[in-house]
């Protein structure tokens, strides 16, 4: 597969509302040929809603969006014969094999019969499902189900394929083989636009990610990109395992005046831990030099840990909260709604 100058996907300035909700406020990205390009937020942040978009399941508000080159809302026709999409919910019918389900999408896509076979063997390799391929759906397990849907999606040989959370939910090694599959498709020049809210998805995989929150776009770059501009050292104390916030105001307070510590955060869902960001000039021990201090002030240390940047780092350092912080959040926004 040739790579072209045109952008596999291109979103500028989209925008969609749900009535009074603003599911979309302003989102901006390009996707070049060949990459796997990641979108990571919290549940709500908009990422599901995008994907919609851009595979034509939703008329945008505003904005502009292009597949290949091709307009979305002038030619979402063409747009689908680009496309393969893979929603976050598999639905199977359980009654039929996996081959005759992907005959059926092969039936729905109008394959002459030859053609379809040859595609269908070549997809049930690629996924590693040739073996269970004879077996009722039904029988299958949660990774195996979405490795088939991934393989419907294949189908058509599409240059783009759109993954909504491919791996939520799944196990651990069914998650690995579903990573294995992408990379090859990656090698075989497909374009692979994929969100998750699983931090170490993106950051193994993606060769650009947008961090979404809100509706709107907070930092892109590649991974190390990101974690490069948050700086220095990523440092976590706990002064009690389950720290009343008063105590953790205090700490959060002095920590705050060290010179060589860039930001401090509370974080609430790790029992009121504080997450700091120490800068690249604080020493080769700077969590010595933390511990100390506290204890000068009568502060004793529970647990520490220090880390290089990560992803959450880059969201924590635009939004002010953690990953973990914004998807409680949403939850308790929706146990709130039901309520009412």
């Amino acid at each position: 597969m040739t790579m072209s100058d045109t952008p596999a996907v291109s979103v500028q300035q989209l925008q969609k509302r749900y009535g009074s909700t603003v599911a979309v406020a302003d989102v901006s990205f390009q996707v070049e040929p060949g990459q796997i390009y990641g979108v990571l937020g919290p549940n709500g942040a908009g990422k599901t809603t995008t994907l919609h978009c851009i595979c034509t399941l939703l008329r945008p508000d505003a904005g502009q969006v292009e597949v290949c080159g091709i307009p979305v809302q002038q030619n979402p026709r063409a747009v689908r014969e680009k496309l393969g999409f893979v929603a976050q919910e598999v639905a199977l019918d359980k009654v039929l094999t996996g081959r005759e389900l992907l005959q059926l999408q092969a039936d729905i896509y109008h394959m002459p019969r030859s053609l379809a076979q040859e595609r269908i063997a070549a997809v049930l390799q690629l996924l590693g499902l040739t073996d269970r391929a004879d077996e009722r759906t039904g029988t299958y397990s949660g990774g195996l189900r979405k490795r088939l849907d991934l393989a419907a999606g294949l189908l058509h040989q599409p240059q783009v394929l759109v993954l909504d959370e491919p791996t939520v939910g799944l196990d651990i090694q069914s998650r690995l083989a579903i990573w294995d599959c992408l990379r090859q498709l990656k090698e075989m020049g497909i374009t692979v636009l994929l969100s998750s809210h699983y931090l170490e998805e993106i950051d193994l995989l993606a060769d650009r990610v947008a961090i979404i929150d809100r509706g709107r776009v907070i930092a892109e770059g590649t991974p190390e990109e990101l974690k490069a501009r948050v700086g220095g050292e990523r440092i976590t104390v706990k002064l009690q395992e389950f720290a009343p916030a008063e105590l953790a105001q205090r700490g959060a307070e002095l920590l705050g005046s060290l010179p060589f510590v860039q930001q401090v955060l509370i974080n609430s869902a790790q029992g009121n831990a504080l997450n700091l960001v120490v800068k690249k000039e604080a020493g080769e021990d700077p969590l010595g030099s933390i511990r100390a201090y506290l204890q000068e002030h009568g502060l004793e240390v529970f647990s520490s840990s220090q880390s290089r940047p990560s992803l959450d780092d880059v969201y924590l350092a635009a939004t002010g909260q953690t990953l973990l912080d914004a998807e409680l959040a949403a939850a308790e926004a929706i146990v709130g709604k039901k309520k009412k």
